[in-house]
């Protein structure tokens, strides 16, 4: 039978964990979970289930700190998977069928329900948002450029057919949490790619790109058949360009008023 990794990483996840890793621990060969400067008792909880625990930095960019996790995994076939997702019965079956059927394919896409405020968005773009996450440990990794980024894998890849779960959004507060978080990081990706503030980027960001993501999401994807979370889904995904691009100006009109002031 083909040896199962998985890997995690967490900030502040004890919750999550506690629900997710027991059950992993039973399945997986190993469990590598890696710690980003929690201060509740993450740490602890993964150890005290039967993880490999592992400590780093919170780096903004993710995926530094999941490449490091994959990287502590010592079995032929890995799993990523994030503290607010789930697996149901079906999919760890065909997880485990399918690796211990010795596939020609070096990495799998599963598709994911993303749930906001409790509840299953199938609209506006947002199922089957297909995740690369089960690969042959030797043949997949991130560029750690951008947080948003997929695993790149070499060689062929392939389809699950059951869904994982993600519960990313369980009240406001943690939307707007996560919303700020990746719009601070957005808006210093493109400060370090030197993007001006022009006024062709000004209309791009501040008026095109929100205006024809909310229409195409809401409207033209059907989000408005998910109700509020299928609004709110559209609303912050538009609203995120114009976010970062106003912290792209503070960014630099801070940098600015620092130089006048030499």
């Amino acid at each position: 039978m083909a040896k199962l990794s998985i890997s995690c990483i967490g900030h502040n996840e004890e919750d999550h964990i506690r629900q997710l890793l027991p059950g992993l621990v039973e399945f997986a060969d190993e469990v590598i979970y890696v710690d980003c400067e929690s201060s509740d008792n993450s740490y602890e909880a993964a150890k005290e289930i039967g993880c490999r625990v592992f400590r780093q930095p919170n780096n903004s960019n993710l995926n530094v700190n999941k490449s490091y996790g994959i990287n502590q995994t010592t079995h032929e076939w890995v799993l990523y998977i994030d503290p607010d997702e789930r697996l149901t019965d079906e999919l760890l079956k065909e997880i485990r069928d399918t690796i211990n059927s010795d596939p020609i394919e070096n990495g799998f896409k599963i598709s994911r329900r993303n749930y906001f405020f409790g509840k299953w968005l199938k609209h506006g773009g947002q199922y089957p948002d297909n995740q690369l996450r089960l690969f042959r440990r030797n043949y997949a990794k991130f560029p750690e450029k951008h947080v948003h980024e997929r695993l790149q894998v070499s060689g062929a890849t392939g389809k699950l057919k059951h869904d994982m779960i993600h519960h990313p959004y369980c009240s406001i507060d943690q939307l707007l949490h996560k919303f700020n978080f990746y719009t601070s990081f957005d808006a210093d990706f493109l400060s370090k790619k030197n993007t001006p503030l022009s006024f062709s980027n000004s209309v791009y960001y501040l008026l095109y790109k929100p205006v024809s993501r909310f229409v195409k999401r809401f409207i033209f994807r059907g989000g408005f058949l998910d109700g509020i979370p299928g609004f709110a889904a559209a609303f912050f995904d538009s609203a995120g360009w114009i976010v970062r691009y106003l912290k792209l100006w503070e960014m630099q009109k801070g940098k600015n008023i620092m130089e006048d002031t030499r």
